[in-house]
């Protein structure tokens, strides 16, 4: 799985769109230094790639969690259907993972987050999450083990009826 930090690397989240076709992705943070990552919520593709858009929103590495200076964008800003402009996002991951000043910077994600964001545990019931999906219309759904830590998730592909009844088939079959 590949998840996010509420801090994230400019040059990292670069690489990652750049390396991926993911339409969401999990966010994690470690509540205090000596606990392990917990699930916050999730982030769009396309909010990240929006978010992006606006270096002035980017900031230095800080020894302490907090950001201060630039106030967060705007819902409207950032909440889109398509990118407006795919040519240019190419160019800005690119010169993003290239150029050695954004390996310093970092943007805040926990304005961003969908913090509501469904989640399940790792042993949920198959028939259960396929209702959930159908129902509330997800793309995407976040499995937590019982300590909140992000062991996987599951995409509307996943529940596909041939590919789930193939995987169900392998699984249950004498080994």
């Amino acid at each position: 799985v590949r998840v996010l930090h509420l801090k994230e690397n400019i040059a990292s989240l670069a690489r990652l769109l750049a390396s991926t076709s993911h339409g969401g992705f999990p966010v994690v943070c470690r509540p205090k230094p000596d606990h392990a990552e917990v699930f916050q919520g999730t982030i769009k593709r396309l909010e990240l790639c929006m978010l992006l858009e606006n270096e002035h929103i980017f900031e230095p590495e800080t020894n302490d969690e907090s950001f201060s200076s630039s106030p967060p964008l705007s819902y409207e800003k950032i909440t889109v259907e398509k990118l407006p402009n795919l040519s240019r996002l190419t160019m800005l991951l690119n010169r993003y993972t290239t150029d050695p000043r954004y390996q310093q910077l970092f943007i805040n994600l926990e304005p961003y987050i969908n913090k509501s964001a469904m989640s399940i545990q790792a042993h949920f019931s198959l028939q259960r999450t396929y209702i959930i999906f159908r129902t509330l219309g997800l793309r995407h759904l976040t499995v937590v083990d019982p300590q909140n830590r992000v062991v996987g998730v599951i995409t509307r592909k996943d529940l596909m009826p041939f590919p789930l009844e193939e995987r169900l088939r392998l699984q249950l079959a004498p080994q």
